[in-house]
């Protein structure tokens, strides 16, 4: 895969899927080297399901002129068992009626799973009427493209996609990072009442404690006593005083 121009970055990939490369698909004109579209973010693995076979293959190297990486299904059943593999594609574009399970199906069947919400779905579809657009997206579809598609209507539709997977992969990040970090930490908050005396704390029972069991009860420090410079030199003092 050829060195993305200054501005452009890659999703990572994903093992366990042999992608075609985009010369094959391109006649060989490009003598196989990865070809950026002007004002692209990145690239990423897209699954395709499509029946039709001048329609799935003209959609297949039309994503590969644009760098993506292609897995190709011919019906529903066959695209809902990639869906099942650990490393499936995050970005689907499905065809509304094919055998099997249909496009709609698909969205709502994934949608169901625990990690739906993590794929884009573009539904592939000969139907324009307003209402069949609107059941296409109460099934659980991100957007849409209309057959035949428009070649520019279409990049800039999985364009807007992968914009939004790579927006939910920093945030996905960035929560992990933020979950981290609270687990190592619990932040003491407030005013403590302490003993001027003592300098024991009283908690929310109104219980007084010794500093060290209020941390570790409110935090998870862990305790390990040792002996100042200050105290280490009066406690020689008072032993001295025995001898």
């Amino acid at each position: 895969m050829g060195t993305a121009p200054p501005g452009l970055h890659r999703l990572p990939e994903q093992p366990g899927q042999n992608r075609q490369p985009a010369g094959e698909a391109d006649g060989g004109h490009n003598g196989g080297q990865a070809r950026f579209m002007p004002g692209r973010l990145t690239t990423l693995r897209i699954l395709i399901a499509e029946d039709d076979p001048v329609s799935r293959k003209v959609l297949e190297a039309t994503l590969l002129k644009w760098d993506h990486e292609v897995v190709v299904s011919a019906d529903g059943d066959a695209a809902w068992q990639e869906l099942q593999q650990p490393d499936a594609p995050r970005m689907l574009v499905l065809d509304w009626m094919m055998p099997g399970h249909d496009g709609t199906d698909l969205c709502r069947m994934l949608r169901e799973r625990e990690d739906g919400a993590k794929y884009y779905i573009l539904l592939l579809t000969a139907k324009s009427q307003k209402d069949d657009i609107v059941a296409g997206l109460e099934a659980g579809a991100d957007d849409y493209v209309t057959k035949p598609f428009h070649r520019d209507e279409l990049q800039a539709r999985v364009q807007s996609g992968v914009r939004i997977l790579e927006l939910q992969r920093q945030l996905s990040k960035r929560i992990g990072e933020l979950e981290q970090a609270l687990a190592e930490v619990k932040q003491l908050k407030g005013l403590l009442p302490i003993c001027a005396y003592c300098k024991k704390i009283r908690d929310e029972g109104d219980y007084w404690q010794q500093v060290e069991q209020y941390l570790q009860s409110h935090s998870e420090a862990k305790m390990s006593h040792a002996i100042c410079p200050d105290c280490y030199e009066k406690v020689q003092k008072d032993m001295e005083g025995f001898e």
